[in-house]
């Protein structure tokens, strides 16, 4: 199976080639840069448009099986502002599937500096003191002392992604 990843990072790219491998054996991921279509700090809905762009310029039929596209954005529920981690799964048999990961509420100090303009991983980067936080065990991993890190919180959402295409019988229209 060869799946393409619509990103170059790495903890994204770690998290689908983990999900996919404990699914299905042996698999070939391989990273794509990509266009996500949308601002570089989605907000609401755009996220999920972020994740299915990425998933579908990723994807190359007859070169791919799946193309995946992961993307973090902020979500206003209720009044709290939550992180939400979108996957797309996408190939042209059966379109596009989607999962998200837990969502978590930023510190009030990110929220202000995100809403006038700068992105989380700028802000938390600073707060936390660790250079490209992203890159490693992320926001999550900062905020919760490294009990749930950045990979595992991406591999939720690959996995729920998946959820339809493992169980087809269930999901067919």
């Amino acid at each position: 199976m060869r799946v393409a990843v619509g990103t170059n990072n790495p903890v994204k790219v770690t998290a689908v080639k983990n999900v996919f491998t404990r699914l299905f054996g042996n698999v070939t991921v391989d990273a794509r840069r990509v266009s996500s279509g949308v601002p570089p700090q989605p907000f609401g809905s755009d996220t999920v448009k972020g994740a299915m762009n990425r998933a579908k310029n990723a994807y190359r039929s007859g070169e791919y099986d799946y193309g995946v596209g992961i993307e973090a954005g902020l979500s206003d529920v209720e009044g709290f502002i939550l992180d939400i981690q979108f996957c797309a799964i996408y190939d042209v048999v059966d379109g596009f599937t989607l999962g998200s990961g837990s969502g978590f509420v930023y510190p009030p100090i990110v929220i202000s500096e995100v809403l006038a303009g700068r992105e989380v991983g700028d802000v938390m980067s600073e707060v936390s003191g660790i250079e490209n936080l992203g890159q490693s065990l992320g926001a999550i991993g900062y905020l919760s002392h490294g009990l749930l890190d950045r990979t595992q919180l991406t591999e939720q959402s690959v996995l729920m992604a998946l959820i339809p295409r493992i169980n087809p019988k269930l999901y067919k229209k």
